[in-house]
């Protein structure tokens, strides 16, 4: 199954450093049945830019755990094949659970931010939660992170892209 991992820019130095990654309470996002039940209309394409949006939002929240430190505040997503991944829609319909770390060999893709996105990508970092409440000006502040485009990169790109910052 295709995954999208929530990530941040540490999480991807240790990706890069040690082969593995584990995701956040094992939790990923993915074209899963229960999202595909609910839209009427969508190819494959369309629904995993869904999940990939979902896993998106969820780096924000990782960035607003983790503070900010050293590396510049990024989304980041993970793309990976994996074989056990369990559908979660109590959470949501996108939502899965990953059994195990993901090995670097599993990586497809990774998304990440430019630094064009970072003054938003903070700003939503502080007003997500009160997004998640309905606070219809957070929305906005989140999504204007949401609108910047994360930028594509292949795996074996990840240790320059992480040299580079």
């Amino acid at each position: 199954m295709r995954v999208y991992i929530p990530a941040t820019l540490a999480m991807l130095q240790q990706l890069v450093a040690d082969g593995a990654l584990h995701a956040r309470s094992g939790t990923a996002f993915a074209v899963t049945p229960a999202l595909r039940e609910s839209y009427a209309e969508g190819d494959d394409d369309e629904l995993a830019e869904v999940a990939l949006r979902e896993a998106a939002l969820a780096s924000l929240r990782l960035l607003g755990g983790q503070g900010v430190g050293e590396l510049p505040p990024r989304r980041a997503v993970l793309v990976a094949d994996v074989e056990d991944a369990a559908p979660r829609p109590d959470l949501d319909d996108a939502v899965v659970r990953l059994t195990g770390p993901v090995g670097f060999d599993a990586v497809i893709a990774a998304y990440v931010d430019n630094a064009e996105a970072e003054s938003a990508v903070l700003a939503a970092v502080d007003a997500v939660d009160d997004a998640d409440l309905g606070d219809e000006d957070a929305e906005f502040v989140v999504g204007d992170a949401q609108d910047h485009d994360l930028a594509w990169y292949a795996p074996q790109e990840l240790a320059f892209l992480l040299e580079l910052l």
